[in-house]
C-alpha cells in the first residue's frame, strides 16, 4: 500500500497544532514544513471536512484542532486524506480465465481476499490505537516546545 504524501503533511500539521496556543494560519504551517501553501491548504481542507481541524476567520485566524489531540487518531487523519475505503479491492479474479469459477460458487471471499481484508483491518486497528497526543509525546517535549516557540515567534 502506498499513501499519498498528504498523509504525512497532515500528520505533521496536526502535531504542530498540538503545540499551538492560538489559531495557526495555513501559510505559517506551510512555512514551518517548507511546503507549498496551496498544497498544504488542500490537506487542511480535507482535515477540516473530516472535522479534525477548524478554520478561524479574521486577522488572528488560522487552524485549530477541533478536539483534544488524545481524541484524534492517526487513522482519523489517514482517512481524512485518503478516504475510508480499504486498500484492497477484490475484482473476483477467480471468475476469469479458462478455469473460471461460476459466480454462484463465489458467495464468500476467497482465501486471498480474506488475507488482504484481515491485513487491512489489522493495519487500521494499529493506526486507530495511536493518537495525535501519542505522536506528540513520542516526538518529545523539547521538539514540541521548539514548534510552539517557532509558531509564536517565527524564529528557530
Amino acid at each position: 500500500m502506498k499513501l499519498s504524501g498528504g498523509v504525512e503533511w497532515a500528520l505533521h500539521c496536526c502535531f504542530a497544532l498540538t503545540a499551538a496556543t492560538e489559531p495557526v494560519p495555513a501559510v505559517r504551517l506551510a512555512r514551518l514544513h517548507d511546503v507549498s501553501p496551496s498544497y498544504l491548504a488542500k490537506q487542511l481542507q480535507e482535515l477540516s471536512r473530516a472535522g479534525l481541524v477548524r478554520s478561524v476567520q479574521g486577522k488572528a485566524g488560522g487552524y485549530l484542532l477541533t478536539r483534544p489531540a488524545a481524541e484524534i487518531t492517526v487513522l482519523d487523519v489517514v482517512e481524512a486524506i485518503e478516504g475510508p475505503a480499504g486498500a484492497f479491492v477484490c475484482t473476483e479474479v477467480r471468475q476469469r480465465g479458462p478455469l473460471a469459477a461460476p459466480p454462484e460458487s463465489c458467495t464468500a471471499p476467497c482465501g486471498i481476499a480474506r488475507v488482504m481484508y484481515d491485513a487491512d483491518r489489522a493495519w487500521r486497528q494499529s493506526l486507530r490505537q495511536v493518537t495525535i497526543a501519542d505522536l506528540a509525546r513520542s516526538v518529545g517535549a523539547d521538539s514540541t516546545a521548539q514548534v510552539r516557540d517557532w509558531l509564536a515567534t517565527g524564529r528557530a
